[in-house]
């Protein structure tokens, strides 16, 4: 039998059977008590989506969907709103204490590491993110490996009871059982959606509709709401930029041909971004 490191709060939780998972003393890869292992990828993230659970081949972003996204975010167009996330997740950090923060549904890790960047004493912040998308996850413990990384499902997360002080989620659907489950009482949700006139100019291209966006209840049963604030702001993508927004957008499989000949032609497209951020705290 393999030796374990005895841990008594484990990060962890098995996705087979549910017992905590210990970290082997060779430090590459974690064993729960029925021996179910996982190994930890060069890149330092860890794989905790069993086959069984895999509805595809590749779940997730695709790798082409994977590398719009990262043209567009690192083109700085989401900056604004991923400073207010900042902004708002250190008003909330305790002074001198340190924070358990889960980047929910992470991507390649963007908005964990804007969090590095723009909150004070950020070295206070045990980052991690977890996301379904290996090929993302593996290009996020590559940029940011002061971080914990892990591909798993956002609706059976990974992780031991009342772990985090904050989870965020933009843009990213979530089991709110989970959400609850490992987060800690009154710890905090910042929940990032589209506001009523996001994308505004890029859906009168494929609608002939156009409908605000409809307001979602944005706070899970046994949460409550602490804060809301609306950032809103327009942007100006070449073609290309375009395309990457729009693959990155549900309704990309609505632009056809015609669509997409209509993005790439005019030369300048001003484009409005609207994002309601919703803090919320445990209460139950």
């Amino acid at each position: 039998m393999k030796q374990l490191i005895v841990a008594s709060n484990a990060l962890y939780v098995c996705p087979v059977c549910g017992g905590p998972l210990q970290l082997q003393q060779s430090g590459k890869n974690y064993v729960c008590q029925n021996q179910h292992n996982f190994d930890q990828a060069k890149e330092g993230y860890l794989n905790l989506l069993p086959v069984q659970d895999k509805h595809s081949k590749e779940p997730g972003d695709s790798k082409q969907m994977m590398i719009a996204r990262r043209e567009f975010l690192e083109a700085g167009f989401y900056e604004p709103m991923a400073k207010a996330v900042a902004m708002m997740i250190d008003a909330e950090k305790t002074k001198g204490q340190s924070m358990r923060l889960l980047d929910l549904g992470c991507g390649e890790g963007y908005y964990s590491r804007k969090i590095a960047f723009y909150c004070n004493h950020s070295e206070q912040i045990a980052l991690h993110g977890i996301d379904i998308a290996k090929f993302a996850i593996a290009a996020a413990a590559k940029k940011q490996p002061e971080a914990r990384f892990v591909v798993a499902s956002s609706n059976r997360l990974p992780y031991a009871d009342q772990y985090f002080d904050f989870v965020l989620r933009v843009f990213a659907p979530s089991d709110d059982d989970e959400l609850k489950r490992v987060l800690k009482y009154s710890g905090h949700l910042l929940t990032v959606t589209p506001g009523p006139r996001h994308l505004w100019q890029l859906k009168e291209l494929i609608y002939a509709e156009v409908k605000e966006h409809a307001s979602e209840s944005l706070i899970p049963q046994g949460f409550e709401q602490l804060a809301a604030q609306r950032i809103s702001y327009k942007i100006t993508p070449n073609p290309k930029q375009r395309m990457a927004l729009l693959q990155m957008t549900p309704f990309a499989w609505r632009a056809n041909e015609s669509v997409q000949r209509a993005l790439n032609s005019v030369s300048e497209l001003e484009i409005e971004t609207d994002f309601i951020l919703t803090l919320s705290v445990k209460t139950e």
